[in-house]
């Protein structure tokens, strides 16, 4: 046992943490058995001793902050179930066609109710836009609009057009579009809850919201414009080719596709156990030699906006927002599912406070802009 802790503090000293110590981002350790569960589970037994209640930190954003700037994640020795998550990555195909409504089953199907309370007034669950904005949950429905508009103006729109919306959630930028822009989209998701919400939200707009999956969208419809925010992190890399000829097939030959995707600095073929399991499962964020080579010889890339600071302060502000909400939410969901939902927003904020994983927006034409794109942010 002192020989584990003794081992597990030698590692986090180097992220300058200290088991039981008296800043905001040291670790607080209320069960002994922690160190050698870590030890030999890696981080799937850190989000799940965290749940148990095993441990805890006052500033968590901060405590993984520091673990990722001192690489310590890749320090450790890869566990066992990581390894053979990464074999059956290279075997199977986690993202296949039969699996496409398991990430709605799991994690948009567990409760609008939550959404509702966490999310801005629009319901958009991707990255804000928070450019002269102050970092304040108060200023999350500006940041979320300044989002939506930069994407309309990304891709030109203009009104009578009509947009294909991959992976639209809620109907939050089809709803924004038909608004501030005069355009008819249709939207589509493998989430039913968002189908539900989605439908009353947008009601007398010119929106049409899909329950199905990408791979069953018919090219014979075409679309002025595509937008795919926040989605393209369930499709896999063995399914990246053909997401893209999908929406090849379906944008007008002069048309804009804009993909807004969380993406990785090195090519890696599956995502982090504990996510997996409890958040996103069959999920994994591609780097820019996957999406270049998705692309090849299909889309002419056009811009690839990297604004990936602008997550840290909304996952911040979706933490505060859940916080502020959680007495009502608590008698429903029960204190287990809030130390995960904690552990995750606050995990994420780190992963993009430190720069290990990014926010793309990446403009994409048929056959090159006529004259040059110009680059709007």
């Amino acid at each position: 046992m002192n020989k584990d802790r003794e081992l597990v503090q030698g590692i986090l000293d180097e992220a300058d943490i200290k088991i039981n110590g008296s800043r905001p981002w040291d670790l607080q350790v209320k069960n002994d058995n922690l160190f050698g569960r870590v030890l030999s589970g890696g981080s799937l037994a850190l989000g799940e001793s965290y749940m148990d209640d095993w441990w805890d930190v006052e500033q968590m954003d901060e405590f993984f902050y520091k673990i990722l700037k001192a690489r310590l994640d890749q320090k450790v020795r890869p566990t066992f179930q990581l390894v053979a998550r990464i074999v059956a990555a290279r075997l199977f195909n986690s993202q296949k066609k039969s699996k496409a409504f398991e990430i709605g089953e799991r994690h948009y199907d567990v409760g609008n109710d939550i959404y509702e309370k966490m999310l801005d007034k629009r319901m958009v669950y991707t990255c804000g836009y928070w450019r002269d904005l102050e970092h304040k949950s108060e200023n999350l429905d500006a940041a979320q609009e300044a989002k939506l508009d930069l994407v309309c103006r990304k891709i030109g729109l203009k009104s009578g057009d009509k947009v294909l919306d991959i992976g639209g959630g809620w109907g939050s930028f089809a709803k924004f579009a038909a608004e501030k822009y005069g355009v008819e989209t249709v939207s589509i998701t493998v989430s039913k809850e968002q189908i539900e919400l989605g439908k009353r939200l947008c009601e007398g707009l010119l929106i049409e919201l899909r329950f199905m999956d990408y791979r069953d969208i018919d090219g014979r419809e075409k679309f002025d414009h595509i937008v795919s925010l926040g989605m393209f992190e369930h499709v896999g890399e063995k399914n990246y080719r053909q997401f893209m000829e999908v929406a090849h097939k379906a944008l007008k030959d002069e048309g804009l596709f804009l993909l807004h995707t969380i993406g990785t600095n090195q090519s890696i073929i599956t995502s982090d156990p504990w996510i997996n399991k409890y958040i996103f499962p069959n999920s994994m964020l591609p780097s820019p030699m996957m999406i270049g080579k998705a692309i090849d010889n299909l889309f002419t890339m056009e811009d690839w906006h990297n604004f990936s600071v602008n997550y840290y302060p909304t996952l911040m502000a979706w933490m505060h927002n859940f916080d502020e909400a959680w007495p009502e939410l608590k008698d429903k969901y029960g204190d287990r599912f809030y130390r995960m939902w904690r552990f995750y927003l606050m995990a994420s904020a780190a992963t993009f406070k430190s720069r290990n994983n990014q926010l793309w927006q990446i403009v994409l034409s048929k056959d090159g802009v006529p004259g040059g794109y110009d680059r709007i942010s």
